[in-house]
């Protein structure tokens, strides 16, 4: 069976924590133990239901996730056992066709997400000195060109 793209729904909510802890554990290695535990807290008392959030599912398993705010992409994580199987790309495109996103924010020290994205045609136009959580990863803020 071909994973299909769903709407998030509260019971995938605990899939979605594990991916998401997964996938950073796995491409995130700058991340420091104590901002890695302070941005899991934060994130386990996020209400996914306020934003536009979609899974790539599999026999009732969420295998990634993509979420994003009006046109910009706020999240995307793959388990690392899918992570390079095409998922990602799924996940963009759905994203690009289906809500026309054209802005995300990306660690500048994920310099595999950062060609990623490039891939898609982002371009950086911004670079911060910190991320959203006030940190110091700095951040490129990037758009569809």
């Amino acid at each position: 069976m071909v994973p299909e793209i769903k709407k998030y729904i509260p019971r995938y909510r605990n899939q979605v924590l594990v991916v998401w802890e997964k996938s950073v554990l796995a491409t995130h290695h700058f991340l420091s133990e104590k901002d890695f535990i302070i941005i899991k807290a934060n994130l386990s008392d996020f209400d996914f239901s306020t934003i536009n959030m979609h899974c790539l599912v599999k026999d009732d398993e969420v295998l990634g996730f993509i979420a994003f705010n009006n046109h910009k992409i706020e999240m995307l994580f793959i388990d690392p056992l899918f992570i390079g199987k095409g998922f990602g790309n799924r996940l963009m495109n759905f994203a690009l066709e289906t809500f026309g996103a054209n802005e995300v924010d990306v660690n500048i020290q994920n310099t595999r997400a950062v060609m990623f994205y490039e891939r898609f045609g982002f371009k950086p136009f911004e670079e911060t000195k910190v991320d959203d959580f006030g940190m110091n990863y700095p951040l490129y803020r990037l758009k569809l060109q």
